[in-house]
Order: structure tokens, then C-alpha cells, then sequence
């Protein structure tokens, strides 16, 4: 780590919009591999702090940071409430992953996640690959998700697309009545890893999926699948049972709210609400929403599994309670009379906040 340096110094990390007590933020420029980087701990109270890698091609360093700072607070809540002996913890890479990644940039990160100490232990997200992993792994024990052994090579996306089918089959059963996903249509924004396998188990279950995605390999393995097409820009609006958000966060906002046609919101994108105001407005327009942090639990619980060597018949019976935890706060929402992302947060909080803060 001698040739790193830190530009922490320049940034006031607490005056960000999404500070929210972070235990830890750290920075990374290192002029010979091009890394730029940041990881953000948000809470150790249940357990290290765990969460994928992203890498994206920001904008600003600001934006990076953002982007961090709201991904790993959201790790704490989808830990908690999936009720993992987890904190809450992300790295975001700044750079196009389709131009700018390079074993050495990947393996300088993996020294980047070592000087943690373990406080943060790493997995794949968007724009790194199991592959990936597996280069910062020659320079740290810190990652998870990359053993062969596992099912699926250690790729938790099928897991994560698994929990959120069964958070869908849980909302249509509580808004609509119905056990079961055979006619219902699903409208999926983004067909990458995780969208792909939800739409193949979706077209297995009998529902008709409907497909947008910036990415043409991904709009073809889509159609490969059966899924139909739809253009991006109508994807939102889409006449559906379902919209299942799968690509990027803040999908939902001002513009989008008004032009939802679906009843019911839930899919796996982190940080679909672009405000916590938003929560509040699909609630009064009719909308359920299935708080992401809940719903897209399934691969962290895989990550879990890996990381207490458990078995996989467990993890599969905590993949399948995605949906009975959303009927809860589904429920509660109900009785409340508050949005569903509020009751999902407040019952985050009672688990992950009675712990004092680990030294």
C-alpha cells in the first residue's frame, strides 16, 4: 500500500446528503494503476462490514461518494432485516469498467480492501465479475463469492434474482389475492445478471416478462429466454401487474412516480427511491412498493452462507422468508398507515441499533 495515497483530506465526507454516522470512509488515488476508490462502512454492530464492489464511470468524485455512502447504509438494513450477523458496507470503483479495468487496478484494489483489516469484506456488484474477485483475492482474504465449489462458481446474482421472485409472488398474493405467478405481467428494467436469471424464473412460473435494457447482448439473451422487448423509454410506464427494477438506483422519483402504471413496485436495484419522500408518494397513489433493501436480500445471504461455510439448505429456507418479511411490512404499512420503506427501516433499526458500536 506504499505507492497509495489518500485525497480523503479534500472532502468533507460529513456534509454529504447521504452521510448517516459512518463508522469509516476511505479514500484511494493511486497514480500507477489508475485506481480511484472508495469504501464507505456504514455500521459494525452485528458483524464486518460486507457488500459488493461496484464500478462505475462517475462523474464527479462527489457523485462516487454519494453513491457509497447510500449502498453501504443500505447493506446494514438488508443485513438486519435479513438477519445476518452482518454489517453494512460497500467500494465503489471510478472508471468504465468496459475500458478501464485492469488486473493491476483490480489487484491494487484488493491490497486497497487488505488495510481494513477485515472491518470490510468485499463482493461482486455492477460493473466487477466473479473473475474480478478473484484478482483482488491474490492480494486479500477480505472477498467473497468466488469459490468454485459453491453453486453457481460463488456468484450470489442467482441467489439475489431467487429472493426477489419470491418477494414478487409475495406482493401479487397480498395486493391481488393470488399464490400464484402464471398470467401475471412483469415489466423487467434491465436484463443484466440479476434481471436475466429473475426472468427466467419468472417465464418458468407462467408470467409474461417484458424487457428493456440499454445493453443489446442483454436485450438478446432476454428474448432468448422468452421475455418480449420493450424500448427504455417506456419500460417505466409499462401496462403491468409488476415493474421490477433491475438496472440503477433513484429510479423512482418525481417523473417516474407519475408515470407508473403498475400497482405494485418490486424488483432488485438498490436505492430505487430517489428520495425517502418517494416512499411516501406510492403509498398514496395505491402503489406497493417492496423496499429494495429487503427484497434483493437473496445474494447477501448467499455471500453469508459462504462466509460461515453453512448450509445450503439453510440459506435457501432464509431466501424463501424474503417474502413472508415483506408480508409483515406489508402489513404494518397497511395498519400504520405509513409507506412500506418506513416500516422496513424501522424494523431494521430495532435489530442493528441495540448493539453497542464494536471497538
Amino acid at each position: 500500500m506504499s505507492n497509495i495515497k489518500h485525497w480523503n483530506s479534500t472532502m468533507d465526507v460529513t456534509s454529504s446528503p447521504s452521510f448517516d454516522d459512518h463508522q469509516k470512509v476511505v479514500f484511494v488515488d493511486d497514480a500507477d494503476t489508475g485506481l480511484q476508490a472508495i469504501i464507505a462502512i456504514h455500521n459494525t454492530n452485528l458483524g464486518p462490514a460486507v457488500g459488493g464492489c461496484r464500478m462505475f464511470p462517475y462523474a464527479s468524485k462527489a457523485d462516487a461518494l454519494e453513491d457509497v455512502l447510500r449502498l453501504s447504509r443500505g447493506m446494514t438494513y438488508k443485513s438486519a432485516l435479513a438477519g445476518l450477523p452482518m454489517g453494512g458496507g460497500k467500494a465503489v470503483i471510478i472508471g468504465d469498467p468496459a475500458t478501464q479495468k485492469t488486473p493491476a487496478l483490480l489487484r491494487r484494489m484488493g491490497q486497497f480492501i487488505d488495510s481494513l483489516n477485515g472491518r470490510y469484506i468485499s463482493a461482486e456488484d455492477s460493473g466487477t465479475s466473479v473473475a474480478d474477485l478473484k484478482l483482488m483475492a491474490l492480494e486479500t482474504e477480505y472477498v467473497l463469492g468466488i469459490n468454485e465449489q459453491q453453486e453457481f462458481g460463488g456468484d450470489p446474482s442467482p441467489l439475489t434474482a431467487h429472493g426477489i421472485f419470491c418477494g414478487i409472488r409475495a406482493a401479487v398474493q397480498y395486493k391481488f389475492g393470488r399464490t400464484s405467478l402464471n398470467g401475471a405481467r412483469i415489466a423487467v428494467q434491465g436484463a443484466g445478471a440479476v434481471g436475466r436469471h429473475l426472468s427466467k424464473e419468472l417465464i418458468a412460473a407462467g408470467a409474461e416478462v417484458f424487457v428493456a435494457d440499454i445493453n443489446t447482448n442483454n436485450v438478446l439473451a432476454a428474448q432468448e429466454l422468452g421475455a418480449r422487448i420493450v424500448a427504455v423509454d417506456d419500460i417505466v410506464g409499462f401496462d403491468a401487474d409488476v415493474f421490477s427494477p433491475c438496472a440503477m438506483g433513484a429510479v423512482i422519483n418525481d417523473v417516474s412516480i407519475a408515470k407508473l402504471s403498475a400497482p405494485i413496485v418490486a424488483g432488485g436495484a438498490n436505492n430505487q427511491l430517489s428520495v425517502p419522500q418517494h416512499g411516501e408518494m406510492l403509498r398514496k397513489r395505491g402503489i406497493l412498493y417492496a423496499p429494495d433493501f429487503v427484497i434483493n436480500a437473496g445474494g447477501i445471504i448467499e455471500i453469508c452462507r459462504q462466509y460461515q461455510n453453512s448450509s445450503i439448505a439453510d440459506c435457501n429456507a432464509q431466501i424463501e422468508n424474503i417474502g413472508d418479511t415483506l408480508i409483515e411490512i406489508f402489513e404494518l404499512s397497511g395498519d400504520k398507515k405509513i409507506c412500506t420503506s418506513v416500516v422496513a427501516e424501522q424494523l431494521a433499526e430495532q435489530r442493528f441499533q441495540q448493539i453497542p458500536v464494536s471497538a
